[in-house]
């Protein structure tokens, strides 16, 4: 009689989450975008946000909450009911890099998000302005290391992907160039059209149109494999540097306690929409390859990105804000 009592409290205690699973979403759905309209992170939300919506059949909208290198809103998701309502589109900055440069970013990566699916990687692309002397990353290579710290380049600041990439080639060779900061990848773009700054290790969507127009000049990119979108141009570790990987993420959290049905549907549905055909084209126009994981290997991604970040940050010894 006991095991029996025993059992359907058991059974008792699962209908409820199974349930849970079956019936959500029953109301809109938000999602945050830590960054302003219009760049990668937005599109990446609005995209997987719009085939969310077609599926389920229910609102998906986007809360776009910029500020504090996309901390504000990664925290403001962090804080959030953990009942499938709000959901985060998180990237390598706000995840794995902000934590070691701000003081209080108001949230801990490894413990205040449920990870759903990887969704997006890319590479950057290294461009230079036509005033350059060099056609290849080989050329520019030898170029820094004979003009040690005259070379300048640009970037979004302090524990910025574009930045972190170019310190890391920076301690990887050896060698030393100029760092210029901007408050904004745009900034960074007329700078560089302008001949201000020598190089950028930038977002692939942000430069590329200039360089088919033939106003930079691409030299490599620093993904683990070349990029269709350049036909021909190389990696870095292809180039000299041998073992240069740099490669930008995004991915779908929830706040923490984010209940596992819940947590199953989204992954199912969003590696569905990841795989589809015109999700995948929409984001190769923006430089970026389309993903997918287990909410489990996105985690154990996470928890190795972060010490490999902080490492780096250690070592380019930038001060917390």
């Amino acid at each position: 009689m006991r095991q029996f009592a025993a059992g359907l409290a058991l059974a008792l205690a699962v209908v409820p989450a199974a349930v849970l699973g079956q019936a959500y979403p029953t109301k809109a759905i938000r999602v945050v975008v830590p960054f302003s309209p219009g760049g990668t992170s937005d599109i990446i939300g609005r995209t997987l946000g719009q085939k969310l919506s077609e599926a389920w059949g229910q609102p998906v909208i986007m809360d776009n909450r910029a500020g504090v290198a996309g901390s504000l809103g990664a925290a403001i998701a962090a804080k959030s009911p953990p009942d499938g309502y709000t959901l985060l589109v998180g990237n390598v900055g706000p995840i794995a890099v902000n934590n070691q440069i701000y003081k209080s970013v108001g949230y801990d990566s490894l413990k205040d998000f449920t990870p759903i699916t990887l969704a997006v990687t890319a590479p950057q692309i290294v461009v230079v302005h036509p005033s350059v002397p060099v056609k290849t990353f080989r050329e520019f290579n030898a170029l820094v290391k004979k003009h040690s710290g005259k070379i300048n380049y640009g970037s979004s600041g302090p524990g910025s992907i574009s930045m972190l990439s170019a310190e890391l080639y920076k301690r990887t060779t050896k060698t030393d160039m100029l760092h210029v900061p901007f408050k904004a990848s745009a900034l960074i773009t007329i700078a560089l059209l302008a001949g201000e700054i020598d190089v950028v290790f930038s977002d692939m969507a942000v430069v590329l149109p200039h360089v088919q127009a033939g106003r930079l000049r691409a030299l490599a990119v620093t993904g683990p494999k070349p990029t269709p979108l350049v036909p021909g141009l190389p990696t870095v570790a292809e180039s000299g540097v041998p073992g240069f990987v740099m490669t930008s993420w995004w991915g779908m959290f929830g706040p923490a306690g984010l209940p596992q049905p819940i947590v199953t549907r989204l992954n199912t549905e969003l590696t569905r929409i990841l795989r589809l055909a015109d999700v995948q084209k929409t984001f190769a126009t923006l430089g970026v390859d389309a993903t997918t994981s287990t909410p489990e290997e996105l985690g154990a991604f996470v928890k190795s990105e972060v010490p490999r970040y902080a490492k780096l940050i250690e070592q380019i010894g930038i001060p917390k804000q």
